[in-house]
């Protein structure tokens, strides 16, 4: 008896592993596409996609009983234009395809042979990793296909490296609505063309399902997943020194650009050589790649991670030092303290500071905009000598150039407060103001004026500064702002000032004086918020070069208040989509501190290294859900 049993045991477990043989691990991404994928966004597990959302605190807010009327009203109007309808011609619920992703979901795009002399499409491929559910999957294809076929759809098999394919041609028009009639669609004031027929392949192989619109890009898929030498991304050297430095620890999704092959399609663009206005500059892709700086990207990827303490993004530019100009070079930020100013107060809701060198940033701003059009360069020269013209008429030693751009510093802060009030004109005047770090700016100031005296009249009563703790506060004049109907609303005049050697410009009396008075040394400062100094340690801590502090309680807070005032002839919801104005009601937002738990702070910062730029996002869990 207990030989039988004990060969029965060994059998068992020897059919387990052939079964749990024939269904192996689907490969990562970068191991199934093609080498010339041009970009893609993965979700490697989405059974953990799902437990993490299950506990997010935007999830979490989105299905609190206290939003369940606006809630349900959102979902409703889903379910009437787009649910129901889909379901009905499908013959399947929504809920039968969105249980199907268990492991990887991937969503590709590629070059597929595509030139800039060409019209062919680029590549799509879907990957979806159904596990479990693969039964479920074969069931809900059979039941697609047969409801196609029964609509007059033609279908056709297609085998590629042995694998059968469906085969469904549409044509582009019907791409948004797959099984209703073609639609026809022309462009106003030209002559309408055939909608370009368009093949979709899509097959499952064991749990994987596999579609794509091309296949060119399917035989790189199925060879790889059959064990053939065809080339994929992971052979590619850019992508596998992004996929060790930003991939490496498991983020919950994660997507990749291929900044080299995009780039490098555009600069064999030919150049402008069509009629252009008379006076406008014609353009070179691969002059404006380079001068730009773009041409030297490589890269760029993202990767997102949740965990219970919160959810950290990281963006990176693959771009080297050495290859850096243009909007690359001046976005590489140094290594320099960006912590908040001992003068900016704890109780601000937004605050952001940025250690970028003002005058090399100007200096490599004129030498990109020479690289790209010599033309365009010789505007901007023009622009300033007028300035320097009109101003040296009063002051024949003013030079905008030295006073202005000689003149900026490598420090710029920026800071503001909740607004007073929840009109849309309190918020459009939210408490904020705006410091550059200068060596002299009073000089800034007058240079400032000068520009300002050129764009707006300027205001007699407003050219005598008025004195405020021993600095004097400028005004400066605004056009008043045009509103629909032809009407105009006054704006607040520009208001500057120095101190601690900065330039200071708002619109906010309160908030320069508050900045004057700051020197006194009794605010509180934000650089002592023990929430902040614990988010920025998520982010490599306050000295990337920029930082930048946002207190989302507060700011949805004020969202509430504007939201729950919009009222049918609010004409903030008139400039809205008709079917939003029908999907959402305001008024059933229930109040905000029924609610404000799910919301706290968020910081960033950015800066770069040897290998590129990035930047690294921290949401902190709320303490309340904790």
């Amino acid at each position: 008896m207990t030989k039988t049993l004990l060969r029965s045991a060994v059998f068992l477990a020897a059919l387990f592993s052939i079964v749990t043989l024939s269904r192996a691990a689907v490969p990562p991404a970068e191991n199934l596409l093609p080498s010339d994928t041009l970009g893609f966004l993965t979700v490697p597990d989405c059974n953990a996609l799902r437990a993490a959302s299950k506990v997010s605190p935007q999830l979490m807010f989105w299905n609190d009983p206290a939003m369940k009327p606006f809630h349900d009203k959102v979902m409703g109007k889903l379910s009437e234009q787009f649910t129901a309808p889909l379901e009905k011609e499908l013959g399947l619920k929504i809920d039968d395809f969105a249980d199907l992703p268990q492991g990887q979901l991937t969503v590709a795009l590629t070059l597929n042979g595509a030139t800039p002399h060409s019209d062919i499409p680029p590549g799509f491929v879907l990957l979806l990793d159904a596990k479990s559910k693969s039964d479920q999957l074969k069931t809900n294809l059979a039941t697609l296909t047969k409801k196609m076929t029964d609509n007059g759809r033609t279908l056709r098999t297609e085998k590629i490296r042995g694998i059968p394919f469906t085969v469904v041609t549409l044509s582009t028009n019907e791409l948004a609505g797959i099984f209703g009639p073609p639609k026809n669609v022309s462009e106003i004031g030209k002559e309408q063309k055939p909608a370009q027929p368009v093949d979709i392949y899509f097959a499952q192989v064991d749990t994987l399902l596999i579609a794509a619109n091309s296949s060119k890009a399917l035989d790189a898929v199925t060879a790889h997943l059959s064990g053939g030498s065809v080339p994929a991304l992971a052979d590619d050297a850019v992508f596998m020194a992004d996929k060790i430095s930003q991939f490496r620890d498991a983020p919950t999704y994660y997507g990749w650009f291929n900044g080299k092959l995009f780039f490098n399609q555009l600069a064999s663009m030919p150049d402008d050589t069509g009629d252009t206005d008379e006076g406008m500059p014609k353009f070179s892709p691969s002059k404006t790649l380079a001068a730009t700086g773009l041409g030297s990207i490589k890269s760029a990827s993202f990767a997102v991670h949740e965990a219970h303490e919160g959810s950290t993004a990281t963006f990176h530019i693959s771009v080297p030092a050495s290859d850096r100009s243009g909007i690359t070079k001046i976005l590489a930020l140094s290594t320099k303290d960006s912590a908040p100013p001992a003068f900016v107060p704890a109780d601000v809701m937004k605050f952001s500071r940025i250690r970028l060198d003002g005058k090399q940033a100007w200096d490599e701003l004129l030498k990109m905009v020479g690289g790209v059009s010599p033309q365009f360069l010789g505007i901007v020269n023009g622009g300033i000598d007028t300035a320097n013209a009109t101003a040296q008429q009063k002051d024949p030693a003013f030079d905008l150039r030295k006073n202005l751009f000689g003149n900026l510093g490598d420090d710029i802060v920026a800071y503001g407060k909740a607004p007073t009030g929840s009109t849309a004109q309190d918020v459009q005047n939210t408490p904020g103001i705006v410091l550059i770090a200068s060596p002299n700016p009073e000089q800034m100031i007058q240079a400032v004026k000068v520009v300002a005296g050129m764009v707006a009249p300027a205001d007699p009563a407003a050219a005598t500064p008025r004195d405020y703790h021993g600095h004097k506060i400028y005004s400066i004049g605004v056009r008043p702002k045009r509103i629909p109907g032809g009407k105009s609303v006054p704006q607040p005049p520009l208001l500057l000032s120095s101190a601690s050697g900065y330039l200071a410009i708002t619109t906010d009396e309160s908030s320069m004086e508050e900045f004057l008075r700051s020197g006194d040394g009794d605010v509180k400062p934000l650089r002592e918020n023990p929430a902040l100094i614990d988010a920025a340690a998520h982010v490599g801590g306050m000295s990337a070069g920029l930082l930048s502090y946002q207190n989302a309680r507060d700011a949805m807070r004020i969202s509430f208040k504007q939201m729950k005032n919009i009222t049918a002839n609010d004409p903030t919801l008139k400039m809205m989509p008709q079917n939003v104005q029908d999907w959402v009601d305001f008024s059933l937002l229930p109040d905000y501190d029924a609610v404000s738990k799910y919301f706290y702070i968020s910081v960033f910062t950015a800066g770069s290294n040897a290998d590129g730029l990035y930047v690294k996002v921290f949401n902190p869990r709320p303490p309340q859900l904790n």
